[in-house]
């Protein structure tokens, strides 16, 4: 092993082992990592020393420049020619601070910011250093005032208090809703360990407040006729997010299913019907209970990923038809067609004959796939098809 350790090895190593890795650094933070950290400096034996001595005397010079001798141990020893000389034999790093001090400028910086946004809620709460240590990251992006309305919110959050608002309705004093919003994981750790887990025990932050869940999956919803727009308050496209179409049934006795938004826009007026469109892959609100009492269609591209989602909404609504999905469609606009580099390798358990064997066309030899926008398809021949299924 090559003997002299010199400051910057021993700042590279300790940087390797305490500050990069972020389960050693926690530990010392918590104190689950006992100081004093020894560090052996490696020093040479005479033969070493003699055989080396310009190296030797640079290697002393480092350690007699170091800007804290107090944290080294030395021995007193004897060498030829240079006579007795006290060797830096070990670096003992008494605390946290000695530690980030000899990690470097950038280090010390960033530790004693954590410490500056920390104090505040600290003072009132010690037991959150825990908490704390699990988002390193996040107080790097906090200032100090950031940690004036930590602890100022903490003790504002109550179980309950959501009572169904939204998050950024919450009723609180001297602190902003946005800045619930945006440190919501870093809260949830905080108020956990201030209730004994009861946060997390009851699914997360907004579960413990009580908070609605903000709405999420929005897709359009467009009403076809003059009637479905008066039931729509003569509203022509509204977007509601999913939750909403899960529980509450759209007017009219079609709806018809439209993958994309521009085809959705593009749609003709229909009798007693409402378009729901531009969600692409998102059909979870496709298993509403109330659509089982309508005709449904569905209109998607044709390339495995279309076929993919008309087997999900097929799932959820057994009788629904396809509509301008089939190899009679696409060879029409075959001219217009592409390739699809990554296509859809997922089963699709809910096409009927027909689907599943142009599923299987589409695939190219090379692992590539047909593909034809539903945007492709010209005008007159969609308002045909649309107008053939909604008059049966």
């Amino acid at each position: 092993m090559s003997w002299g350790l010199l400051p910057r090895d021993v700042a590279a190593a300790l940087r390797r082992r305490e500050w990069d890795n972020t389960a050693n650094l926690r530990a010392r933070l918590l104190g689950e990592r006992p100081f004093p950290i020894e560090i052996a400096l490696r020093p040479p034996s005479g033969a070493q020393a003699l055989a080396d001595l310009e190296r030797f005397r640079a290697w002393l010079g480092a350690w007699r420049d170091w800007p804290h001798p107090a944290w080294l141990r030395h021995e007193r020893r004897s060498y030829r020619q240079v006579g007795a000389q006290s060797i830096p034999v070990a670096l003992v790093l008494g605390s946290l601070d000695d530690l980030v001090t000899t990690l470097g400028d950038d280090c010390a910086t960033r530790y004693r910011h954590w410490v500056r946004v920390m104090e505040p809620v600290l003072a009132a709460y010690p037991t959150m250093l825990a908490a704390f240590s699990r988002h390193l990251s996040a107080l790097d992006t906090l200032d100090t005032g950031d940690g004036r309305l930590l602890a100022r919110l903490l003790p504002q959050l109550a179980r309950g208090m959501g009572a169904g608002r939204f998050l950024r309705a919450l009723p609180l004093r001297g602190v902003d809703t946005k800045f619930v919003e945006a440190h919501e994981a870093l809260l949830t750790d905080l108020l956990d360990a201030c209730h004994a887990g009861a946060v997390r025990a009851e699914g997360g932050l907004r579960a413990w407040l009580g908070c609605a869940r903000n709405p999420s999956g929005w897709v359009h919803v467009r009403p076809l006729c003059d009637r479905t727009r008066a039931t729509l308050g003569g509203m022509s496209v509204l977007m509601l997010p999913t939750d909403e179409l899960l529980r509450t049934p759209l007017p009219g006795a079609q709806v018809v299913i439209v993958e994309n938004l521009q085809s959705g826009l593009a749609l003709p007026e229909l009798p007693s019907t409402v378009a729901v469109f531009g969600g692409g892959r998102n059909l979870a609100w496709v298993r509403a209970p109330w659509l089982g009492a309508r005709r449904v269609a569905y209109w998607g591209d044709i390339d495995t990923w279309g076929m993919r989602m008309l087997s999900d909404a097929r799932e959820a609504q057994p009788g629904l038809r396809a509509l301008m999905m089939d190899r009679t469609t696409f060879d029409a606009f075959a001219e217009r067609a592409v390739v699809e580099d990554v296509p859809c390798v997922d089963p699709m358990p809910h096409l009927d004959d027909a689907e599943r064997a142009l599923c299987e066309w589409l695939v190219l030899p090379d692992g590539r796939a047909r593909r034809l926008e539903q945007e492709r398809i010209d005008a007159d021949h969609v308002t045909a098809r649309l107008a053939e299924w909604a008059s049966p």
